[in-house]
């Protein structure tokens, strides 16, 4: 059976939108997703950048993150064909890892917990596919990267690319 890692964050995740509703609150800015097409968060405001990486430090960031539109369903009928892993680099913020694995519980609970892969390089990762928002993930990742729309990558080129769940049942279930 073939197999599909897909990342967590802006793929099944929504980070985005917890990050700049917690940066606007404490704040007072009103910076939106659109904001975002220029750089992330951090990029657009340097002066506190720090601050919002700390953001990522706190153990319960994770853990009420709104679920991407359709994945549940998608990836629930993707794993009927292919071997599902969902793969977070959890490592860059260690204290996330027991609020991501209580949320992947929740809201994946019809996945194998043992299929939930909390790494920092994902090159380690062996599959056939690797669905992401970030295209570092691909730099040695030995399967076929598909680049997952995000605000901060939507000029890069040079990759397969879905922008919604929708997209990415047609790529993998076009039979």
């Amino acid at each position: 059976m073939r197999r599909i890692a897909i990342d967590m964050d802006e793929v099944i995740a929504d980070f985005n939108s917890k990050h700049l509703k917690v940066y606007n609150h404490d704040y007072g800015d009103n910076l939106t997703i659109e904001d975002l097409k220029v750089g992330r968060l951090e990029d657009i405001r340097p002066h506190l950048a720090s601050q919002i990486i700390d953001y990522l430090h706190n153990p319960l960031f994770f853990r009420d993150l709104e679920v991407m539109k359709d994945s549940q369903e998608v990836i629930r009928n993707l794993s009927k064909r292919y071997e599902i892993y969902i793969t977070t680099a959890a490592m860059e913020f260690p204290s996330s890892f027991n609020a991501k694995y209580e949320w992947l519980r929740e809201h994946f609970g019809f996945l194998n917990d043992m299929n939930f892969v909390f790494c920092g390089d994902k090159s380690i990762i062996h599959a056939d596919y690797l669905i992401d928002d970030n295209v570092r993930h691909f730099d040695r990742f030995n399967g076929q990267g598909i680049l997952f729309s995000a605000p901060h990558n939507l000029s890069v080129t040079g990759f397969d690319r879905v922008s919604n769940w929708q997209e990415v049942q047609q790529y993998f279930l076009k039979s």
